[in-house]
């Protein structure tokens, strides 16, 4: 059977159901479409081909057998920080080349039981830091809607294998914006959940009280679906929040009413020097929420301005110490020295990237003594404030509505020799992560170039039904998520 890669993942599960195909066949599919278009995309670092069709012989045997789990036989590919027991967990940095993960992270545990299939590892920026995935190490990637473009950061291999049919769904992390901006470079659906919806263990942390794990996938359906698999409670993560898991999938039906609904258009999210086409696509997809019955209301976050600024410097600080651990005496790379100090500092030097020692130096400054007051602290202070914002404002509203990106992909090496101009593409998302509440992307338009845009929905705390409502409503009354690049 041809062309089971196309589909989604919703669809599969109902024709595996129905016995209509595979998961062998789907495997096979997946696995071909890769051999095709991978030499030109460059999403995986490692793929487990074997082991993967063997995941799917087994999972046939299960459902053979009467099981009937929403994710028995889908192929998923993960994001390369995340430890699979027994394969390479490189966060596609030098330092980490030849380390193998000797547990498997929650998320992975749980899409085990779920029946999904790991089918392989996909690349990334280096430690997930960047925002178009020209700072990894081991690889280059490419945004399947143009091969000349960037895919986004730092889940860019999670959002170009699914945009280019090189994989059912995928797992990838949000820490300031690294699901759902290169979710919109490649006309996906990325969901940042909650802070604490997700468990953290067996995430290669970068900066921990931002980092969320989370889906990216071709439709909203998808995503719910995910979600379930690997949402709820896990007692090895302190942050994990113990609640109900609800039944994202099912509650999305053929109901595309938003009646009742009041939805948030924040004015600092249209900020100046914006893609005068970014703006007309989400304007024009705010106007089409309206048409469905929801009421438009005009919202303000006037901390959100200081996001980028309080981001980097609480990002960098949780990241230099995070990174510590990486010292050519635990993992990976080692170079010897003359004492440890002289092999610490000669195995760091070589083994990590330019933008990490960046991030480093700048995080390991703005702790350090005499400086902690004037930054650190005063950046979690308006982080306070910034969370408080949204609380005044969901308030006022269910939901927000919002640009992910002041413009659409850009193309290899525009913005790599200006850190900062790279930092403020995460201008729209940053807030997010520092709220800790859960926001949606999915493609709302294209630029006359034919790149993506995508529409942010961004909720309260633990309103992920919310948001997926909304955004499954929009989805289904629009085209933008039918469209494939042309590879």
């Amino acid at each position: 059977m041809a062309d089971l890669h196309r589909l989604t993942l919703s669809e599969l599960s109902e024709k595996l159901a129905a016995g209509a195909c595979t998961s062998v066949e789907i495997v096979n599919d997946v696995l071909a479409s890769i051999d095709a278009n991978d030499d030109k995309v460059g999403a995986y670092l490692t793929l487990n081909r074997e082991d993967a069709l063997a995941q799917a012989r087994a999972a046939d045997e299960r459902r053979a057998a009467g099981e009937k789990l929403p994710m028995l036989g889908i192929p998923v590919a993960i994001k390369d920080l995340l430890n699979v027991k027994g394969q390479p967990c490189t966060c596609s940095s030098k330092i980490l080349e030849g380390y193998t993960a000797p547990y498997d992270a929650t998320v992975i545990a749980r899409l085990r039981e779920a029946g999904a299939i790991l089918l392989g590892r996909v690349n990334m920026d280096e430690f997930a830091m960047g925002s178009s995935t020209e700072n990894a190490a081991l690889g280059k990637t490419s945004n399947p809607w143009n091969l000349e473009h960037v895919p986004g950061g730092s889940s860019g291999g999670s959002a170009a294998c699914v945009a280019a049919d090189e994989a059912i769904a995928s797992l990838g992390s949000d820490t300031g914006g690294s699901i759902r901006q290169p979710a919109a470079f490649c006309g996906c659906v990325g969901v940042k959940p909650t802070y604490g919806r997700v468990s953290r263990f067996g995430l290669t942390a970068f900066a921990s009280s931002l980092d969320q794990i989370g889906p990216i996938t071709k439709t909203v359906k998808d995503s719910a679906m995910l979600m379930e698999a690997i949402c709820g409670h896990d007692k090895m993560d302190s942050s994990s929040i113990e609640m109900d898991v609800p039944e994202f999938g099912k509650k999305l039906t053929g109901d595309t009413s938003l009646a009742g609904m009041r939805l948030g258009l924040p004015k600092e999210y249209f900020v100046e020097g914006m893609d005068p086409e970014v703006e007309k696509c989400v304007r024009d997809a705010v106007e089409h929420c309206k048409s469905l019955g929801a009421e438009i209301v005009d919202v303000s976050l006037p901390n959100a301005k200081y996001a980028i600024a309080v981001y980097y410097i609480i990002a960098t600080a949780e990241a230099s110490a995070n990174l510590a651990r990486f010292d050519g005496i635990r993992y990976g790379m080692r170079i010897d020295g003359k004492d440890p100090a002289d092999l610490y500092g000669k195995t760091r030097a070589a083994g990590f990237g330019p933008e990490v020692k960046r991030r480093i130096i700048l995080g390991t400054y703005v702790l350090s003594s005499g400086y902690y007051d004037a930054y650190y602290k005063k950046a979690q202070k308006v982080r306070t404030l910034i969370r408080n914002d949204f609380t005044e404002v969901f308030k006022q509203c269910d939901a927000i509505l919002a640009p992910v990106t002041p413009t659409p992909a850009y193309k290899k090496g525009e913005k790599t020799n200006d850190p900062l101009k790279m930092y403020l593409d995460d201008i729209l998302t940053t807030p997010v992560n520092l709220a800790g509440n859960c926001a949606l992307s999915l493609p709302c338009g294209f630029s006359t170039g034919g790149m993506p845009i995508g529409l942010q929905i961004i909720g309260d705390a633990f309103q992920e039904e919310t948001i997926l409502k909304i955004g499954h409503a929009y989805e289904q009354t629009t085209e933008w998520h039918k469209q494939k690049p042309e590879l």
